[in-house]
């Protein structure tokens, strides 16, 4: 089965208000999901249909959080970086020589999609290694266009 790579590159520029949570295992992801609809509401980004960015934002924490205590080495710590010109998702693990690698050529039915989705979903994506952390980032816009999905 052949791999894609995920670029190699910096964590950019992100100012805004940061919202992390630190995450041990699956089960504690449904409470962090939670928690970050919460915030986006809090912030006018209300999740549930009617802001189609706020929806592609918990799906891309969700993915990149799961990837990361699926195949990292926990602790695993997700953060998003709420500024004007976006969303900024950084996800960290402890697992630095294991590269996030998207799946190409498999059956969508088996899973394993989540890296493709993210980059499609994101204007910017990538990951590095800082010390002993892989970080895995993506950039999603505020306002999701709405072909995203369907393309």
């Amino acid at each position: 089965m052949a791999r894609l790579a995920w670029p190699v590159r910096p964590l950019p520029d992100g100012r805004g208000e940061v919202w992390r949570w630190r995450l041990t295992g699956l089960s504690e992801l449904p409470a962090a999901r939670a928690a970050l609809r919460a915030r986006l509401c809090h912030v006018g980004h209300p999740p549930e249909g009617e802001d189609p960015s706020s929806e592609q934002l918990i799906l891309a924490f969700d993915e990149l959080a799961s990837n990361a205590l699926r195949h990292g080495e926990r602790p695993v710590v997700a953060s998003v970086v709420a500024g004007s010109g976006g969303w900024l998702l950084d996800v960290s693990d402890r697992a630095p020589q294991t590269m996030p690698a998207p799946t190409v050529d498999r059956d969508p039915a088996q899973g394993g999609m989540g890296l493709q989705l993210v980059a499609r979903l994101s204007v910017a994506h990538g990951w590095y290694v800082d010390e002993e952390c892989k970080h895995v980032w993506a950039c999603l816009p505020t306002e999701a266009e709405e072909q995203t999905l369907s393309a």
